[in-house]
């Protein structure tokens, strides 16, 4: 008799869910092949996290432009490979000279986390080596857009960056700039560029009330100067580490450049993370050694080998499959504790580039990470039904002609489908 009711009980629970699935369906057929969508490219997955069924599935095995989708990945590479706290510096001290070089930490007074962790242990010593040997990378990510030098979200990236490698300029009382080295560098007058596109040479509008942000050159010379006008002392340079064995300089905890990564979709942060898993790894800082050593260890099970050539997003060379994005989100679902890991993802209608979207009716129910380029909107994360289940999705829209907007409001139609059915 008991096993006749667990039978029972067992096929109500599979026909109920067949039902929730197939509502599902028929309402996510009806919506993408409307004419909006007949133009572009979508590929959906959902999936259930616990018990990893397919809930809907369409293109999931295309590839798409991620846009900060690829964050996702940056994330996935940094928690598995990073320590609690921020390893700030490296650095061997023979008799009373301290040679140090950097890790790639991001955090180094950086405007909104800063971070002094470094600028007071360096304060403390007496002679000062920079070694630079270690940086073994560009610039500038593989396909980032030429003309974005100007802008906030693409600053230079380096071994030892201050001040997120942007120049603040504000108007209180007189100008202000931030780090101080720039301060005559930056020019009060109404020009249609932020900075000069080959020199450290800036503008800011005299009628201006906002704080701009300017990403400035980096070179061994001008982080150097920048350095010595901090600490007030000199500073020689070198390219290579002595003998010896390095010591580690630990600083604030990286959940907070995980935070903002995620939560402010800071490009800087995250190309600076593969740095940071990078030296890690080896004595190098190469985006390129850690993507390489994630994608065939830890990642070796994705059903399509994705491109990935930058931490940010910022290229249109990457390319991922919805199922790449939920097979690396379940892995952080199962790694990383529930409360840690949607503190870490923005919050629809609560925190980040989701404060203003995707809003639940008391409390979020969305925890996902969005990815905007022109033309390219892709959210992926995490979801939370009315029924108390959570789901794993990601949606990629590439190639549209019609407004952002549009699509995120068809989208949100769609996930509230999901939180209301399943």
């Amino acid at each position: 008799m008991k096993k006749i009711v667990l039978t029972a009980i067992t096929f109500l629970v599979l026909t109920a869910c067949i039902s929730k699935k197939s509502v599902i369906t028929k309402q996510f057929n009806k919506s993408l092949s409307s004419s909006f969508y007949k133009n572009q490219f979508t590929g959906v997955l959902v999936i259930d996290a616990h018990s990893k069924d397919t809930i809907y599935n369409q293109n999931s095995h295309k590839y798409f432009i991620p846009a900060s989708n690829t964050k996702i990945f940056t994330l996935f590479t940094a928690l598995k490979t990073l320590p609690k706290q921020v390893p700030a510096l490296r650095y061997i001290k023979i008799n009373d000279s301290l040679y140090f070089e950097g890790t790639g930490d991001p955090s180094f007074l950086h405007p909104y986390l800063k971070d002094s962790t470094a600028l007071h242990f360096l304060k403390n010593q007496s002679n000062l080596a920079f070694v630079s040997g270690n940086f073994q990378d560009v610039k500038y990510g593989p396909g980032w857009a030429w003309d974005d030098y100007q802008w906030y979200y693409s600053p230079e990236r380096n071994a030892l960056p201050i001040n997120g490698n942007v120049v603040l300029s504000y108007k209180n009382t007189e100008l202000v700039v931030s780090p101080p080295y720039f301060k005559d560098s930056v020019i009060e007058i109404l020009h249609k560029d932020n900075r000069n596109e080959f020199s450290n040479i800036f503008y800011y509008p005299p009628q201006s009330k906002d704080t701009l942000e300017t990403p400035f050159i980096t070179s061994l010379q001008t982080t150097t100067f920048i350095l010595e006008q901090a600490l007030s002392k000199k500073i020689s340079t070198t390219l290579n580490m002595p003998i010896g064995k390095k010591e580690t300089l630990y600083g604030i905890e990286t959940d907070s450049l995980y935070k903002r990564m995620m939560h402010e979709s800071d490009n800087f942060i995250a190309e600076q993370l593969l740095f940071m898993a990078a030296s890690e790894l080896k004595d190098t800082l190469n985006g390129n050694l850690i993507r390489t050593h994630i994608l065939e260890n830890e990642l070796q099970d994705l059903a399509q080998q994705p491109r990935w050539v930058d931490g940010s997003g910022l290229s249109r060379y990457n390319l991922f499959t919805p199922q790449n994005i939920v097979n690396v989100l379940d892995k952080l679902y199962v790694m990383v504790p529930q409360e840690r890991l949607f503190s870490i993802f923005p919050a629809g209608g609560l925190s980040g580039t989701l404060k203003n979207r995707f809003a639940g009716d008391e409390h979020p129910y969305i925890y996902a990470k969005s990815g905007s380029l022109s033309n390219n909107y892709c959210l992926s994360g995490y979801l939370l039904t009315t029924s108390g289940k959570t789901l794993i999705f990601s949606f990629m829209n590439n190639h549209f002609r019609e407004s952002s907007s549009d699509e995120r409001l068809r989208l949100e139609q769609m996930l509230q489908i999901l939180r209301d059915n399943y």
